[in-house]
């Protein structure tokens, strides 16, 4: 394994690690500030929304800067991002900092991916790409309970100001073992732009936006879930989150290695799967081991997703991968938006804490059929220019 994954990966461990403790420290940051729990929930929807919006944003700011160096400046603006929050005086510098942060979440995953692709042989590009995604997986069972901890113990703002300095971590790990490699000749804006007129990227970023958007339809009521359904205490969330991180883990690694073999493949079993388990869940919901057993799945079929959709967006974007890479990470954050909205919906209306199951679970579902339209359209394609080409063979006697 080339070192320079090691340094996108600590950096993809810091990204993941504040993106997601904020969830356990909001009590403790609305009591520091006065102010709800809702309103101190606008920091999830703030980092949220900047993702979307700083994919694609910086990744077309940075088009004339080389991928490495443009790796530096994200990791520069994370740390930036995360200072101002731990030192932030009042909610709104905090929101702030949270959107600064974000800012950089997009483009630095969507641009190491096409670094760490290009890192090795094309036969194992996906698997470079979970390598990277392995510091966000890792992040969930180490870096968000562990800074829960640390945040409960000694402070929200000790947390904010330990994730600034894994920022500064893997900024010179970046410095230091990412190859300088220019960017292609002739990249330009425009070029970035055609991979969207492709339908098999959108087709894959649809994906995307569906599949993964079912994990956080069930996750994100997950604690309320797990407490007033199966009964567990309120502090067994933690552990179960946990759990549901080493799913993450578990899934990224196999989907790496089975997408570089066969990816549509791992995508159909992957969000069949998760579909399958989804709807199982609001039946294994009011059972405490079949609810850990199914939220371990959960995060194992969700993240077995994630090495092969981004594979297929950079496979099908050609020569101009970056933009769309950034951007189908921005779907991820995307799916998890309009996931939570809906979840929150069928609660609202009554339907039970288990309703957000049959929402994630109709969401993957989609998602399948989404890839099986793209394989289908796939190899029509394929079909008819092998028919042009051997029509061209053929020669004309008169």
């Amino acid at each position: 394994m080339p070192l320079a994954l090691l340094a996108l990966a600590v950096g993809a461990f810091g990204i993941g690690t504040t993106e997601f403790v904020i969830m356990g420290l909001l009590p403790e940051i609305a009591a520091d500030y006065g102010v709800s729990i809702p309103a101190a929930g606008l920091l999830v929807t703030g980092y949220a929304l900047g993702v979307v919006v700083g994919a694609p944003l910086l990744t077309v700011f940075g088009a004339k800067v080389s991928r490495k160096r443009m790796l530096m400046l994200l990791m520069g603006l994370f740390v930036l991002g995360n200072l101002l929050s731990a030192l932030a005086p009042n909610l709104g510098v905090m929101l702030t900092g949270r959107v600064v942060a974000s800012l950089a979440h997009g483009s630095f995953f969507g641009i190491g991916s096409v670094v760490a692709a290009e890192l090795v042989a094309p036969e194992k590009k996906a698997g470079a790409i979970a390598t990277m995604f392995t510091g966000l997986t890792v992040a969930n069972i180490v870096g968000v309970p562990l800074g829960t901890f640390i945040g409960q113990a000694l402070g929200w703002r000790t947390t904010f100001a330990i994730v600034a300095a894994l920022g500064v971590v893997g900024l010179l790990g970046i410095a230091k073992l990412v190859p300088a490699t220019p960017r292609p000749e002739g990249a330009r804006l425009r070029g970035e732009l055609k991979a969207f007129r492709n339908p098999q990227v959108l087709l894959a970023m649809a994906m995307t936006v569906l599949g993964f958007g079912g994990v956080f339809a069930a996750i994100t009521y997950i604690a309320p879930m797990m407490t007033h359904v199966a009964g567990y205490a309120d502090g067994s969330v933690t552990w179960l989150l946990v759990l549901f991180g080493i799913g993450m883990f578990l899934g990224n690694l196999l989907g790496g290695r089975f997408a570089d073999r066969a990816l549509m493949p791992m995508l159909y079993v992957a969000l069949g799967g998760l579909a399958v388990v989804l709807a199982l869940f609001t039946v294994t919901a009011h059972n405490k081991i079949l609810a850990a057993i199914t939220i371990l799945l959960v995060g194992a079929l969700g993240f077995a997703t994630v090495p092969p959709l981004q594979k297929r967006v950079l496979d099908q974007a050609h020569g101009a991968p970056t933009l769309a890479s950034a951007v189908n990470i921005g779907a991820f954050n995307l799916g998890n938006a309009l996931a939570a909205w809906l979840g929150g919906l069928v609660i609202a209306a009554g339907l039970g804490y288990t309703a957000p199951n049959w929402v994630g679970a109709a969401l993957a579902a989609a998602a399948l059929g989404l890839a099986l339209w793209s394989a289908a359209l796939e190899r029509r394609t394929l079909t008819a220019d092998a028919t042009t080409i051997g029509d061209t063979r053929i020669p004309v006697h008169h």
